[in-house]
């Protein structure tokens, strides 16, 4: 339906697209937030800088990364010492808050309206700033659960207590043996509840959240609904951001609003309908409360 061809960057006076946004959001009869990891990136979760050097300073130096990405992606030479990597990158991005109250803003902005959130990101910050879990849909996982490796079912595991005793006993950039993860019914390795290829596992809350989600559009479809996108990217663009997009076109009542910095871009065919804005996601909720 659209190309690449065709897209419109950020234009106009970000005032002006303030003021539209704001508008846009009063008079909506729904808001549909689509987040990405540019949200959690403006509430401080970053994955690079002082923050790496913080928490991972023994695993550069041994390796030679320099982001949390990169050592999710090493190969390291033992499961002790994958885990004690990952259970600090689940513990502090998944268990402490986000340095910046952003969530708290956006919840601020929506709380009164009736809303649904669908996101990318897997760091649960929404529920943590207070959503409603009703009204959430994570696509990608939850660095929260475990999953069987296998997958042997189509079953979820809460993670907190063991991923608290690896950071509590880990040595060296070791867990003790006896941490390892396993899965109770087949006992084969656990690994994490994460959308990166066909093992990952869709259990019972995520077709539930995704029920809940489709059924809010398809009995909204036709009113005045903001389509509001937060820190969006390329990386998946066929979850958020294109859906958007076509919806938006199917409805000429709908708006959509996309703050990203750097990535502020909508089709040609829904221009007149879009709101762009070219920043930090957190500085501009800041701006519209």
């Amino acid at each position: 339906m659209f190309s690449r061809t065709s897209i419109t960057k950020s234009t106009g006076n970000t005032s002006d697209n303030l003021r539209r946004l704001r508008e846009a959001l009063n008079v909506a009869d729904a808001v549909v937030v689509g987040a990405g990891a540019g949200l959690s990136a403006s509430a401080g979760f970053t994955y690079t800088g002082e923050r790496f050097r913080r928490y991972f300073s023994d695993f550069a130096e041994k390796y030679g990364f320099s982001d949390m990405y990169s050592g999710g992606f090493y190969p390291y030479p033992s499961p002790e010492e994958f885990w004690a990597y990952w259970s600090r990158y689940i513990f502090i991005n998944r268990y402490t808050d986000a340095p910046k109250p952003v969530y708290e803003e956006l919840l601020a902005l929506v709380r009164d309206k009736d809303y649904f959130v669908i996101t990318t990101n897997v760091d649960h910050c929404f529920q943590k700033a207070g959503f409603d879990k009703k009204r959430l849909f994570y696509t990608q996982g939850d660095y929260g659960l475990f999953q069987c490796a296998e997958p042997c079912r189509r079953e979820t595991f809460d993670n907190e207590k063991t991923i608290r005793q690896m950071m509590e006993q880990q040595k060296e950039m070791r867990i003790p043996s006896e941490l390892l993860p396993v899965c109770p019914h087949c006992g084969k390795p656990m690994t994490m509840n994460l959308r990166s290829d066909d093992r990952f596992v869709e259990d019972g809350g995520w077709h539930s959240a995704a029920e809940r989600y489709e059924n809010f559009l398809r009995t909204r479809r036709n009113g005045r609904i903001l389509f509001l996108e937060l820190g969006v990217g390329y990386n998946t663009p066929g979850i958020i951001k294109y859906p958007f997009w076509r919806m938006t076109a199917q409805n000429r009542a709908a708006t959509y609003a996309c703050i990203n910095y750097g990535e502020a871009v909508c089709p040609t065919e829904i221009e007149k309908q879009s709101i762009c804005i070219d920043g930090d996601v957190g500085e501009v909720l800041e701006h519209l409360r």
